[in-house]
C-alpha cells in the first residue's frame, strides 16, 4: 500500500494536535510539520489553504481536512482506504481539547504542556 502524502498544520503542545501526531506516528506515516504556532507564515498558509482558522488542519494527498481531531483523521484514511485498520495503542487522547491555560500560555508565546 502506498502510504499518503500528508501534511499537517498543528500547534506545538495542543490536545487535538497531539492526536493527530498520535495517528500519523500509529501509522507510521511520514508527514511533513508545520507549527503555527512557531512559525507564523505556516498559520497563514494553513489559513488560505483551508479557508479557516483553525486547528489542527491536516492535508492528505491534497485533500484538507480542517479543525480535525486524530480521531478523524484516522477515521478518513481508512474510509478512503489510505491505511489498514491498527489497533495498537496511540499513546495519548485522539481527542482532546487544549485546555484554558494552554491556550493562554499560548496567546503570550509560551508554551505549556499537555496534562
Amino acid at each position: 500500500m502506498e502510504k499518503p502524502q500528508v501534511t499537517a498544520y498543528v500547534k506545538t503542545m495542543c490536545g487535538w494536535s497531539n492526536g493527530v501526531r498520535a495517528v500519523l506516528a500509529k501509522y507510521e506515516l511520514p508527514y511533513t510539520e508545520k507549527d503555527i504556532i512557531k512559525n507564523p507564515a505556516f498559520r497563514f498558509e494553513m489559513e488560505q489553504r483551508s479557508g479557516q482558522q483553525l486547528s489542527p488542519c491536516v492535508e492528505i494527498n491534497g485533500v484538507m481536512l480542517a479543525d480535525i481531531s486524530g480521531e478523524e483523521v484516522e477515521r478518513y484514511m481508512l474510509e478512503n482506504s489510505l491505511v489498514q485498520l491498527n489497533h495498537a495503542d496511540a499513546g495519548v487522547p485522539l481527542n482532546a481539547p487544549c485546555s484554558d491555560a494552554q491556550h493562554a500560555a499560548m496567546a503570550r508565546g509560551e508554551v505549556v504542556p499537555v496534562r
